[in-house]
């Protein structure tokens, strides 16, 4: 992900010192990638849940970035429980969770078995 490319300051914070704006970096781009909304105030408003929702896709996206380039990040099963449950508050289908290495890597997506599944078939059916 190169943050460059959301310099425009369109409602995003613009102190590369803070989380926010390299959160707000992030959540840009999977957006991008699943076609999504971004949920105002990162999810933290008491109806508006996740980062990322594509309704047409009943998917829910949690977002992790670090803010300096790393070889490892960790995964807290909290953040898969709680995105699982706010999920189900929707009243959605799906949800992953999005992280990176660092601000100017890409993203990568945690997804349980039944999407997984899914996903396999569809490449399975692309195949044949």
């Amino acid at each position: 992900m190169d943050i460059s490319a959301f310099n425009g300051g369109r409602g995003m914070n613009k102190n590369k010192e803070s989380t926010r704006y390299y959160s707000d970096a992030q959540e840009k781009e999977v957006c991008k990638v699943i076609r999504g909304q971004q949920t105002p105030n990162s999810g933290a408003g008491y109806f508006s849940k996740g980062d990322v929702v594509n309704a047409a896709a009943s998917m829910l996206c949690e977002c992790k970035c670090s803010m300096s380039d790393k070889n490892s990040f960790s995964i807290k099963k909290e953040w898969l429980e709680k995105n699982k449950m706010e999920m189900r508050e929707k009243r959605l289908d799906n949800h992953c969770v999005a992280f990176n290495f660092g601000p100017n890597s890409e993203s990568y997506y945690i997804i349980e078995k039944k999407l997984m599944r899914y996903l396999i078939d569809k490449l399975e059916e692309e195949v044949i």
